[in-house]
């Protein structure tokens, strides 16, 4: 009696194209095999910003992004992540200043929840109290930055530096302020 062959699992598979969320234009960012278009729901696709934006000063950013639905062979994402790279972070950190770390829980105008983590960093060493005046004037102004805008416009805000720039006017009265960045960002 002939052994029958089994067809094995790979051949089975599609692949589908990617699409990068509607706020970086919809483009192409890579295919994935799967065997239908209900177990692409869900999963998540991590790759370099600068691979969707095409400019250089976002290559530190990885952002993922997680499958919505899938139609043939297209499936469309949401972004569910966006954070600096650890190296990148790593060496904004500098002798002879502080480094202040912040993590809020937000809502934008819509009520849609999501974590911001953010880094400070001062111009010179300073003390404990000023870090947490610091802390909390950033949280203060981050709550009525996030509740007066959608989601996609404050990643839009932060890709372009609008919101670093606003929220580093709200905190430069208690110490000067060198840099404000973005540290990962959950939605």
């Amino acid at each position: 009696m002939a052994v029958q062959k089994s067809v094995e699992k790979w051949k089975l598979k599609k692949w589908f194209n990617v699409y990068a969320p509607a706020i970086f234009g919809d483009v192409v960012i890579g295919e994935i095999p799967g065997t239908d278009e209900k177990a692409m729901i869900g999963r998540v696709m991590k790759v370099n910003m600068s691979w969707v934006t095409h400019k250089a000063e976002h290559s530190f950013i990885t952002i993922a992004m997680k499958i919505t639905e899938a139609n043939g062979d297209v499936a469309k994402t949401s972004l569910a992540s966006m954070e600096q790279t650890y190296s990148f972070i790593h060496s904004l950190v500098k002798r002879g200043q502080s480094a202040i770390y912040t993590v809020d829980n937000l809502k934008d105008k819509n009520g849609k929840a999501f974590i911001l983590k953010l880094l400070v960093m001062t111009s010179s060493k300073i003390a404990t109290p000023k870090k947490t005046a610091i802390r909390k004037a950033l949280s203060q102004f981050l709550k009525e930055y996030a509740y007066g805008i959608d989601t996609e416009s404050f990643v839009k805000n932060m890709l372009d530096n609008k919101f670093q720039q606003d929220a580093i006017k709200s905190i430069t009265n208690i110490a000067e302020i060198s840099k404000l960045e973005l540290k990962k960002i959950v939605l």
